[in-house]
């Protein structure tokens, strides 16, 4: 009804039939920022878990000692205690261990005969130097290793940053899809009103005038299409945030932010400005090479 009450006020654009909003311009448009906002809020769960578990794991340290020498944790964990940047130390009972182990060897975990390695993780003060803690460590436990917990998650990371920038890799190519469409919508939509445009030639409109014509003609199919879509994709966002919570990692926190939110805001409105650019560029040079 609006868009109706805006064409019956523009002349120029009663020039063209009102079509409903079944157009291809609406239908491309709305598909593809349905699939867009989708593919981007992906991703940015992604980036986010990423970035959470690198942050959780920046400042946080292993203590493992083999399982000969098990009984000598106590001296590490009070070597590592002793000392001010650390924050917290805390002993992995064995039996968690074996717990986790079964997942792999079932049953067999539980064997007296398998050697499960001691453990402690370790918090250390923002910025601190964990070279004299692990100094301190091996000089009471000579076989400890000390090793931060970010160097055994780096392959995650890379999996989640891989997931990244292929989602970032396939919203590009959905818009580079959505440009291709809406060539092929605005030359479809010249040839169906030719004989328009070469009445308004012989009245001596313009190209930029004709141009002008359906590119509001585009502009409010794209507007109405990147709605549609947007609104579906909101949905599938509410309907799925429990898996998005899952992509996450399984963080307490939420996997889009309110910054998110914007970022994805901008997706409808990408659409709109490529469909537009992309529609009055190819106008243009249509009119000027045939018409």
């Amino acid at each position: 009804m609006i868009w109706e009450r805006l064409r019956a006020g523009n002349p120029e654009a009663r020039l063209l039939p009102a079509e409903k909003l079944h157009g291809p311009t609406t239908a491309v448009t709305a598909i593809m920022t349905f699939a867009m906002v989708v593919v981007a809020a992906a991703g940015l769960a992604l980036a986010n878990a990423a970035s959470a578990v690198s942050a959780g794991a920046e400042n946080s340290y292993i203590i493992q000692i083999p399982a000969a020498a098990a009984s000598d944790l106590p001296k590490a964990v009070a070597a590592a205690r002793s000392l001010p940047q650390v924050r917290s130390i805390t002993p992995v009972p064995q039996s968690e261990m074996r717990d986790a182990l079964k997942r792999w060897l079932g049953e067999a975990a539980e064997s007296a005969d398998l050697p499960v390695p001691a453990m402690a993780t370790v918090e250390l003060a923002p910025g601190s130097d964990p070279a004299p803690v692990e100094a301190a460590v091996r000089k009471r436990v000579a076989e400890a290793s000390f090793a931060t917990q970010s160097s055994e998650l780096k392959p995650v990371l890379g999996s989640l940053r891989a997931l990244q920038w292929l989602a970032l890799s396939l919203v590009l190519l959905m818009a580079s899809a959505t440009a291709a469409a809406i060539v092929l919508a605005a030359r479809g939509a010249l040839n169906t009103h030719r004989s328009t445009v070469e009445i308004m030639h012989g009245i001596g409109a313009t190209d930029a005038q004709v141009t002008r014509l359906f590119e509001r003609k585009i502009a409010g199919d794209s507007i109405a299409g990147a709605l549609l879509g947007t609104a579906g994709g909101a949905i599938v966002l509410l309907l799925l945030g429990s898996s998005l919570a899952a992509a996450a990692g399984g963080l307490e926190s939420a996997p889009l932010g309110f910054a998110d939110a914007g970022i994805l805001a901008l997706v409808p409105l990408g659409a709109v400005v490529i469909a537009v650019a992309v529609a009055r560029s190819t106008l243009l040079r249509a009119l000027r090479a045939n018409l």
